[in-house]
């Protein structure tokens, strides 16, 4: 659990997530994502920007969950990846998120199949082996912040490159708030 306080508005959500004794279905964290009424102000100290990469901050975790707000500057995106044995649910709280898909080609490379964007508000889940992309691709000085539910906690997935044959083995990592920290 994190020093900070748990905002009171995640209150119901953690709960949930509390209480799992197994993986979480993608439709109940749509479900859940959806009907959560949090803002950015209410994880305001959740929040930490770096400004080489996108920020995974740990907001609480369980057994069978993890519940991260995310923290993008313009031109960050995570790497091509799937959700190896997780289930992953997603929260635009500000900012424009533009997802894309992929798909293994012939030749053992991944190829783009789709993007989209989500607005705040917006949700979206993949699991397992669903390859997709996020990425802030909006103008400079425009942040993007997420919120994002792992089922159970994600602790390796495989990370694609667009112009190599395969995939590696990739733990994203995961600051976690010391004592006194934050914003």
């Amino acid at each position: 659990m994190s020093a900070h306080a748990l905002p009171p508005k995640l209150l119901p959500l953690i709960e949930y997530l509390n209480g799992l004794d197994g993986r979480a279905s993608i439709a109940r964290l749509q479900e859940l994502l959806a009907a959560s009424d949090a803002t950015v102000d209410d994880v305001r100290d959740f929040m930490r920007f770096e400004p080489g990469h996108y920020q995974r901050n740990l907001v609480c975790q369980g057994p069978w969950y993890e519940l991260l707000i995310i923290c993008w500057r313009s031109g960050q995106r995570s790497p091509i990846h799937n959700h190896a044995k997780s289930t992953c649910g997603l929260k635009v709280l500000s900012g424009i998120c533009t997802e894309t898909y992929f798909s293994p080609s012939p030749c053992g490379q991944v190829v783009a199949l789709s993007s989209h964007e989500l607005a705040a508000g917006a949700v979206c889940a993949s699991e397992d082996e669903d390859t997709h992309q996020v990425s802030n691709v909006q103008a400079p000085g425009t942040d993007l912040v997420t919120m994002h539910i792992y089922s159970p906690p994600l602790r390796a997935m495989k990370k694609y490159s667009i112009t190599g044959a395969g995939a590696e083995e990739w733990r994203p990592p995961v600051f976690e708030f010391a004592q006194g920290e934050g914003i």
